[in-house]
């Protein structure tokens, strides 16, 4: 097949682009490079069936025009991290919603399968864990930003079981949870990347809050496994999966196994939320994805461990750098 990602030079997009080629499928890859990056591309951008368009997904007339010589969709452009988006909430708004209502309209014009990304954020406060696609939702006030992007991937969804049940568009829904790996840019506010950015330099490894919040951190190879066994599933249309992994840590306990790993002498400094965020945030303690959906639809279960995440994390950080990597030096 032909396939269309957007987001195609983000970093799930691009791991995604790199499976879909090795599965031998042509790729174009569309994204305005906000937060893409062209360097997510190296390993195979000479590939003769992947293509790179520079260009935004609020843009219908190029969006229309792409789905129409594509057979598959992933939609997967969006503002991305909570630095980024407390940033920039009005863009990463308009990015989150516009953009999905266009690439909707078109996959529903030219009647092309599509997955929407959505993320684990849309549980917002929930406190039944572990998060199950049909549970209810508790947002924060709206005047904290931090759940602006909660409620733009949950009009997402709404949009997309709209299109689904009105105009029986063959849409597949995923929830994300912390979805990392090689690639990952520090940038945006990512934790993983920053623990391992800093543990490698010396510099303190920094916890927000006082680190007993816990998360679920998935493989990105995981997360592409994940959606392209939901995408060739006729079953899952019209549905929502959560996608990920459900290994619980701590982040301060994520903190320490990042500095043995990287064998650092980093100090682990804790910082209020409002030192970095400001007032617009709030924090939720647990994080777990329910898992027994998308097991059931399609026999998706995690393989990577969460320390071997960090371990290929952190050689790609070094590979990055040119620098020795502490993890090989100490198995050779």
């Amino acid at each position: 097949m032909r396939v269309l990602v957007t987001g195609g030079a983000g970093f799930i997009g691009s791991h995604l682009a790199e499976e879909l080629l090795q599965r031998g499928h042509e790729v174009w890859a569309l994204d305005d490079l906000s937060t893409g990056r062209v360097e997510n591309l190296a390993t195979f951008q000479r590939h003769p069936g992947f293509r790179f368009l520079e260009g935004n997904v609020m843009d219908g007339a190029l969006v229309h025009g792409l789905v129409a010589q594509c057979d598959r969709v992933y939609h997967l452009a969006a503002a991305v991290g909570v630095k980024y988006v407390l940033e920039n909430p009005l863009r990463s708004l308009l990015t989150n919603i516009r953009g999905t209502e266009v690439v909707l309209e078109a996959c529903s014009a030219h009647r092309r399968k599509v997955m929407v990304t959505s993320s684990s954020e849309v549980y917002g406060k929930g406190v039944s864990v572990p998060f199950h696609e049909d549970d209810d939702r508790l947002m924060g006030p709206t005047h904290k930003l931090r759940w602006s992007y909660a409620a733009g991937k949950a009009v997402d969804e709404c949009l997309a079981q709209a299109y689904f049940q009105q105009h029986r568009l063959p849409v597949v829904i995923v929830r994300c949870f912390n979805t990392c790996g090689p690639r990952q840019s520090s940038a945006y506010g990512m934790v993983i990347p920053n623990m391992v950015q800093r543990a490698i330099a010396g510099e303190p490894i920094l916890v927000f809050g006082d680190g007993q919040q816990s998360r679920c951190f998935s493989a990105v190879f995981d997360v592409v496994r994940g959606a392209l066994m939901l995408m060739d599933s006729a079953d899952a249309e019209g549905e929502v999966f959560n996608v990920g992994s459900d290994e619980e840590v701590t982040v301060l306990e994520l903190a320490q196994r990042i500095k043995r790993l990287c064998h650092s002498d980093s100090a682990i400094e804790f910082v209020p939320y409002e030192q970095v965020y400001g007032r617009s945030f709030e924090d939720m303690r647990r994080r777990v994805p329910d898992l027994r959906k998308i097991r059931r639809y399609v026999g998706y279960r995690p393989q990577v461990s969460l320390d071997r995440l960090l371990e290929v994390t952190i050689r790609d950080h070094c590979d990055q750098l040119g620098i020795p990597c502490p993890i090989e030096a100490t198995t050779a």
